[in-house]
């Protein structure tokens, strides 16, 4: 999966939270970059059940996101509650 600049810019403006369309370095939009490339992960890996490596990339990522959402509850719950809600995740 390739994401182009495009792509990014427009999961950013969805799933953001940002103050403005550049704002790449939220935990908010970092956590909506890294949901949208587990869901990519997940539906290749259904298809191709012996990749390795891409499950070892997903275990990854998620490690990654759970870090930003630990790090997001500590400082400010209600912007965690706030993403929680928007891209569906259970804690």
């Amino acid at each position: 999966m390739i994401l182009t600049s495009a792509s990014k810019k427009e999961i950013f403006k969805k799933h953001g939270f940002s103050k403005s369309e550049k704002d790449t370095g939220s935990p908010e939009s970092q956590v909506a970059l890294f949901t949208d490339r587990i869901n990519h992960i997940t539906a290749h890996l259904k298809e191709n059940k012996k990749d390795f490596a891409s499950q070892q990339g997903l275990i990854k990522l998620v490690g990654k996101r759970k870090r930003l959402l630990s790090y997001l509850m500590s400082t400010n719950i209600d912007r965690y509650r706030a993403i929680l809600a928007e891209l569906n995740l259970r804690k």
